[in-house]
């Protein structure tokens, strides 16, 4: 049996996933990296992307937002604003996301509308990406 690590990826709704798997891979804010078992502990800032955990034959892909990776020998634990398996990604929800967020930048915002839009913008471009690389 393949030595595994504990993949564990939190947002401030749930646990949106909690396995053991063999690798992890995700974008952090120095570019991509993978996590295997026994890897060196650190702590790093993750930026809006992808994490493909391996888990046996099988990649499980998920959309991610901004957060946070804390690796020990045993556990990547992942602090997310925003996580969902590409399975679950709904392509047609995240398009009229992605539209009313940039329909919502053309406006005179305040500055902090205008984060919460681009935070917004972000994560509907980020599930699309996602979903549209691992369509069947």
């Amino acid at each position: 049996m393949a030595a595994t690590i504990k993949l564990e990826i939190v947002t401030p709704e749930a646990k949106i996933f909690s396995e053991d798997v063999e690798m992890v891979t995700l974008t952090g804010v120095d570019g991509q990296m993978g996590i295997l078992p026994q890897h060196m502990p650190l702590m790093t800032q993750l930026a809006s992307g992808e994490i493909i955990a391996r888990k046996g034959a099988e990649d499980i892909f998920l959309a991610v937002g901004d957060g946070f990776v804390q690796v020990t020998r045993e556990k990547v634990s992942v602090l997310t604003d925003m996580a969902i398996k590409a399975d679950d990604i709904d392509e047609a929800k995240a398009e009229e996301a992605r539209q009313k967020a940039e329909a919502r930048l053309a406006q005179k915002l305040s500055d902090e509308e205008v984060v919460s839009a681009q935070a917004m913008l972000m994560h509907a471009l980020t599930q699309l990406k996602v979903k549209r690389r691992h369509s069947k």
